[in-house]
């Protein structure tokens, strides 16, 4: 065997970018070679959606820009290509007919995020891409503004005119995303915007969130405040843990979190545990529990308004005696009982590693990229697909199909250089 191998494009990294980037650029019949370092691939498509996998999100292509944010516009192209429907159309074709659930998000009915990747694997495979197992890309190969190949930590050369990176970002590095792709990407000259976690559980001062570890919360709102200005509300569902809070809306808000606690601000999040009633409404609520329970103590009225689990808390944040019957409730308690009801506020300190983001934020600077082909400005053959690049979203099926829809453009771009 010789100690270099050519092909016409090698895509490097096999997560869900890589697999529809080699897959699509094989389907057009060019020789594909998947260089992927792990013992196989797709090592983080395997745990997604708490190993269910939410694949997409059925809403339309401007909603998802939205979610993107500002980079969201750089997108289009890439969803115009292949979007929601073309997913779903793949993975039924490879016997994977997927659902839709609550927020739109879809789901596939094996409800196995294994059982996908091995169907896109298959996929691949049937297409005539090549994966080669326990390779990591260390060096770009590049020679009067082109891509010629790569180089592997083994030191073997491979050989094409196209290359697409698609090594993921710096979250769960277990899986092979360790930031790979960035170093590549300043080879060949290009910016990276520094990348920091997203979707990530939120770390907070004192020992309240310690005291309800485990405890989840649904049907509750969860406001972010940056020096004082409420900058974003989301509502559904969130979970204590031992370090400060977590789960679908507070990693929602996390994003905005980080890039506030990098600029040294004061971040808090205030829950409002009782998002249906405003102020008004809430204060009749608990006048009428009061009226109809006199006698009751106020410790086992809030058996009514709470779990059983944040009673303790209450009782030590709001200060009024556990003992005292309802019926001797004075209007100033029962409206700083309202008042935390509303605002149960906690001070956020800081996040949870990179690691354990679900997604990061920045990535290879997406004006150095060819939207509507994801080919480098700077480099001819090279291409960045997926996480890699300075994308990412909330949750919701969002940052898959990213990864989906702009692993296929690259695919279906690259051209005879």
């Amino acid at each position: 065997m010789t100690n270099s191998t050519s092909c016409d494009v090698i895509v490097v990294g096999g997560g869900p970018a890589g697999i529809l980037a080699a897959g699509q650029a094989a389907r057009r019949g060019k020789k594909v070679l998947l260089l992927e370092k792990m013992d196989r691939p797709g090592r983080k498509l395997r745990i997604t959606g708490k190993g269910r996998c939410n694949l997409t999100n059925a809403t339309s292509i401007d909603e998802f820009i939205r979610h993107f944010g500002k980079n969201g516009r750089f997108l289009k192209p890439a969803f115009y290509g292949f979007f929601v429907d073309d997913l779903r159309e793949l993975l039924a074709d490879q016997g994977i007919p997927t659902i839709i659930e609550r927020g739109n998000r879809v789901f596939p009915e094996c409800e196995s995020a294994a059982v996908v990747t091995g169907a896109l694997i298959r996929w691949l495979q049937q297409t005539g891409g090549t994966i080669i197992l326990g390779s990591g890309v260390t060096n770009l190969l590049i020679k009067d503004g082109r891509i010629t190949g790569v180089t592997t930590a083994s030191g073997r050369v491979y050989s094409a005119a196209n290359v697409i990176v698609c090594t993921g970002g710096k979250s769960y590095p277990l899986t092979g995303s360790t930031g790979d792709g960035y170093l590549l990407a300043v080879q060949a000259g290009h910016k990276i915007v520094p990348p920091r976690p997203a979707l990530i559980p939120l770390e907070t001062e004192g020992n309240i969130a310690r005291r309800l570890q485990g405890l989840s919360l649904r049907n509750v709102s969860a406001s972010l405040w940056v020096n004082g200005k409420k900058q974003a509300a989301e509502f559904g569902e969130m979970l204590f843990a031992h370090f400060g809070l977590t789960g679908p809306i507070i990693l929602t808000l996390s994003g905005m979190a980080v890039d506030a606690l990098s600029k040294k601000a004061v971040v808090e999040i205030a829950l409002d545990l009782k998002p249906a009633l405003d102020y008004q409404q809430l204060d009749a609520r608990l006048r009428r529990d009061f009226d109809e329970h006199p006698k009751q103590q106020f410790h086992k009225i809030l058996k009514l308004l709470l779990p059983s689990s944040l009673i303790p808390v209450c009782l030590d944040l709001t200060g009024i005696q556990p003992h005292k019957n309802a019926g001797e409730i004075t209007a100033r308690e029962r409206q700083t009982l309202r008042n935390w009801l509303k605002d149960f506020r906690f001070r956020v300190t800081g996040h949870r590693p990179i690691e354990e983001a679900i997604i990061t934020a920045g990535g290879v600077c997406l004006k150095e990229i060819n939207p509507k082909t994801l080919e480098s400005r700077r480099v001819k053959g090279l291409y960045f697909a997926g996480e890699v690049l300075d994308i990412n979203a909330d949750t919701g099926g969002y940052n898959l199909q990213a990864a989906f829809s702009t692993g296929w453009l690259a695919g279906n771009c690259v051209t005879e250089h």
